[in-house]
């Protein structure tokens, strides 16, 4: 039992910031970021939310799947910048489309949440749990940075994307999905302290504080591990592949993965110099993009992986 993409869709706020505007209000240039990262550009919210951008995104993916909100029962969100603790992204999705019969729930897996997210429904499919699922990775990154400090803030942007698969017998697909809780502190983002009627603590929430180098190491070491783990186990060469969908976190890290797997780096779609990472949404909304172009037909051999904060990462193959 496995699961077939049914649709896809997308959403980007309207604002685009350059690496050259960001250069008129903080010490860096077009040329630093460019160089270290392959980002040229990003998309930053103005007006959306979190499940605004979640719910455009939906209503995307439901036009082109060609089925109705009603049609779902569940819908998984990732993300780790949801509007609310309380209620999840994923309910205030169901309000905004009228997925009347789907149960909802968030994944704060980080930079990897889709790929938890679809690996989820997956679970829920072989359960006989799950019909028609949707999954959406979706972040206002924006909010929570700190815009002064020059080596996180450059590296974000904003943005949407979803799927909605279908269960289906005749498909297999193959996981792979790990966590390294012991060196989560290389990439952290502080909730609300602990202040209540005994504590009093009224210093500022931190921000996103990543140590790059560490994570370009594991991000390095660990995506070609994962995706030859998945494709071992399905009995699939790398040559099979048609596209290596990665999380867009680093142009010299999808490169690093290409060279590790020796395959061409024309098989490693990117995006990552307008969009920037966008965290849970970078794969979906790569897929969708890829998708629109009419770069993918039915049958083709595609694999998925994500890494991030955690230490998480995770690695899926299907059939499209």
């Amino acid at each position: 039992m496995s699961v077939k993409i049914l649709g896809t869709g997308s959403f980007l706020p309207e604002k685009s910031v350059s690496n050259d505007d960001l250069s008129k209000v903080m010490d860096t240039s077009d040329e630093w970021i460019s160089s270290r990262t392959g980002i040229r550009s990003r998309h930053i919210s103005i007006e959306d939310t979190t499940s605004t951008m979640a719910v455009k995104a939906a209503e995307k993916a439901l036009e082109v799947a060609g089925i109705s909100a009603e049609e779902l029962d569940h819908i998984f969100v990732a993300t780790l910048s949801g509007d609310y603790a309380t209620p999840s992204t994923a309910c205030q999705v169901q309000k905004g489309i009228g997925a009347v019969n789907a149960v909802c729930m968030d994944i704060n897996a980080a930079c990897s949440g889709f790929v938890f997210g679809l690996n989820t429904a997956v679970a829920y499919a072989r359960a006989g749990m799950g019909k028609k699922m949707m999954i959406i990775g979706v972040e206002t990154l924006s909010k929570i940075l700190d815009w002064s400090d020059r080596s996180t803030c450059v590296l974000f942007g904003d943005g949407a994307g979803c799927a909605i698969v279908e269960a289906d017998e005749e498909r297999e697909i193959f996981i792979d999905a790990g966590s390294d809780g012991a060196r989560g502190d290389v990439l952290t983002c502080e909730e609300r302290h602990l202040n209540n009627l005994l504590v009093k603590d009224d210093s500022p929430m931190q921000q996103v504080a990543m140590d790059g180098q560490e994570v370009f190491k594991f991000a390095a070491r660990m995506v070609p591990k994962s995706i030859n783990k998945v494709l071992d186990e399905a009995g699939v060469s790398k040559e099979e592949i048609k596209y290596f969908v990665l999380h867009q976190a680093n142009k010299r890290i999808i490169e690093a993965a290409a060279r590790r797997l020796k395959q061409p780096i024309e098989k490693f779609p990117m995006n990552i110099d307008r969009c920037a990472n966008t965290s849970s949404a970078t794969i979906p909304i790569l897929l969708d993009e890829i998708n629109q172009k009419g770069m993918l037909n039915r049958g083709d051999k595609i694999v998925l992986s994500g890494f991030g904060g955690g230490l998480t990462w995770g690695s899926v193959y299907l059939t499209w």
